[in-house]
């Protein structure tokens, strides 16, 4: 049985489940920051080492510059995670999403020659878990799984009862 977008349930629940485990995960990282006394970025900043490094510097020696990348990641993290939770707004928060964790990666890629000190996860080699969550969150974005299941679904009935 498939809906108006040819979806089969398996395909829907599939799509549904991986926005709502990557939400959750986005959710959660941007709380933890919110809750975690003194958060910075300042550390993960200073420890690039690859295409974002000039910037990532700039940032850390610019306090006023510094503070607005953490308020933004913080409360970008937290909207990013909610919008694919909820369903609500979910194409433009994954994409919000990809962006942001592609510019993680571009900060801290596993690269042959370049260690880092902040904490990584796990043993990687060019691809990571971080370039697979933001390739995966722009999949997410191409599937429009929310207006289906989730609050888009509201917008989309308003918008389809003005035509009318």
């Amino acid at each position: 049985m498939e809906n108006k977008y040819g979806y089969s349930k398996l395909q829907l629940v599939t799509l549904v489940l991986l926005r709502l485990i990557i939400g959750w995960q986005i959710l959660y990282e941007g709380v933890a920051k919110l809750y975690t006394p003194n958060w910075s970025s300042a550390g993960f900043l200073r420890d690039s080492q690859w295409i974002m490094s000039d910037i990532s510097q700039w940032i850390v020696s610019n306090n006023t510059v510094l503070s607005c990348v953490d308020f933004l990641n913080t409360w970008g993290l937290i909207a990013i995670g909610l919008g694919l939770m909820l369903g609500l707004f979910a194409r433009t928060a994954s994409i919000a999403g990809a962006f942001l964790l592609f510019i993680y990666y571009l900060n801290c890629a596993p690269i042959i020659g370049i260690e880092y000190t902040y904490l990584i996860d796990g043993n990687s080699l060019i691809i990571n878990k971080i370039l697979i969550e933001s390739v995966a969150l722009f999949a997410l974005a191409v599937f429009p799984t929310s207006s289906i299941i989730g609050l888009d679904v509201l917008f989309i009935w308003f918008k389809n009862k003005k035509k009318k």
